[in-house]
């Protein structure tokens, strides 16, 4: 196979280049036993697709990755030393990525890297609460006790977005399935209809003739129209791309009514099991912390825990920063307080994470049972008039000739 490499001399030049070797793992080897320093590696693609930059999706399943770390713990109870581990999985992984990870990882273990340092450098493709783990579990001497941890708290948190996404579906398809509906009678029925009034010499009511002018112009500008949706979408992903943009918008996403609370309640529990899962493995608080809000999915509250770390690395309790950050509930705050003074912090972040998740999913059932007959109902209001304000000549028409 052939690779594109960018490579660092020793004496400080930088160099590009196509190798050929079997594997990604092997011929990085190669440079490094050569005094070079691999920058960047990539496979080049057919027709020299990779030549010209075009974006690759390097992705593993969250459901592989649980199960190869499942079977390493397993291996290294039973006593197998963790490079004959790494042989035995690295065999057994069919995703390409995934073993060219674990080629690359076995390859680094074997030369006297350390496991953790080994899976961070893939960093895009692991968390950093995974590669902090490894390396607690490392210094204490309980790889294997730390790794079933982490499976462990990846299947909670796991199932807990599995829940929030199966309720937010349902309400999606029926407000994408409203508006479809209503765009078919503006942009079909409304005409067929217009078209037949044109012929009568009967005035029509005022909400028929806005109507017929809303369809007119839809049906006019239609296509100006999507492509003004399509430029506005485009624009806002672009703003979204932005880290100072995608803060700001998880914030007023955390304003929103009902799913505002769901949002806070996700991601205070999402720290609190990470900084548990973290605290349990011998990570010191405040590199804990750091870990954690890097882990949060929103940004805003990431942000917050962010600058709760300052704080205590400045000597302050966790429980004070996190009171002066406004963004974490009364309860969790309290909660930590009450595991800073007992020494048992660990124990009440997860009866945190857990008290939240029963939280989010009492929250959801609540949110779903008012907005799906709110949907309902607005989309039968919408629905009833446009189809009153399409007959109500022909009401009129028929009480004339009675």
């Amino acid at each position: 196979m052939e690779f594109r490499c960018r490579l660092g001399t020793p004496s400080g030049d930088i160099v590009e280049g196509i190798y050929i070797a079997d594997n990604e793992a092997r011929l990085r080897r190669e440079l490094e036993e050569k005094g070079l320093y691999v920058l960047a590696i990539e496979r080049a693609g057919a027709f020299g697709l990779a030549h010209v930059g075009l974006p690759r999706r390097r992705r593993i399943s969250t459901r592989e990755f649980l199960v190869f770390n499942q079977e390493l713990a397993t291996l290294l109870k039973a006593g197998m030393p963790l490079v004959q581990s790494l042989e035995i999985l690295r065999r057994r992984v069919n995703n390409p990525v995934f073993k060219a990870v674990l080629d690359d990882v076995h390859e680094r273990v074997r030369g006297g890297h350390a496991l953790s340092e080994a899976f961070e450098g893939h960093g895009s493709l692991f968390s950093g609460v995974y590669t902090a783990s490894l390396l607690a579990g490392e210094k204490s001497g309980g790889l294997e006790q730390v790794i079933r941890r982490y499976v462990a708290y990846v299947k909670v948190v796991s199932a807990v977005k599995r829940k929030t996404i199966s309720a937010l579906v349902y309400p999606a398809v029926l407000l994408v399935l409203s508006c479809v509906v209503v765009a078919i009678i503006v942009l079909r029925v409304v005409p067929e209809f217009a078209v037949f009034y044109e012929g009568s010499a009967a005035s029509l009511p005022a909400s028929t003739r806005v109507l017929v002018a809303i369809s007119q112009f839809a049906g006019a500008y239609f296509g100006l129209m999507v492509l003004s949706a399509a430029a506005i979408a485009l624009a806002f992903w672009t703003w979204l791309k932005r880290p100072e943009s995608q803060v700001r918008f998880d914030g007023w996403v955390l304003r929103v009514p009902m799913l505002g609370t769901i949002a806070q309640r996700f991601g205070t529990s999402q720290a609190a099991r990470t900084l548990a899962t973290l605290l349990g493995g011998g990570i010191p608080l405040v590199n804990a912390i750091d870990i954690a809000s890097r882990s949060v999915q929103n940004r805003y509250i990431a942000r917050e825990l962010h600058a709760a770390a300052q704080q205590v690395r400045e000597g302050r309790a966790l429980s004070a920063a996190l009171s002066d950050r406004r963004v974490f509930p009364d309860v969790a705050i309290n909660m930590v307080e009450v595991g800073e003074q007992t020494g048992a912090l660990q124990e009440m972040l997860n009866s945190l994470a857990d008290f939240y998740d029963e939280e989010i999913e009492t929250n959801l059932g609540r949110f779903i049972t008012i907005v799906e007959p709110g949907l309902l109902i607005i989309m039968g209001i919408v629905i009833a008039a446009l189809l009153l304000s399409l007959y109500m000549p022909l009401f009129n028409m028929s009480s004339a000739l009675g």
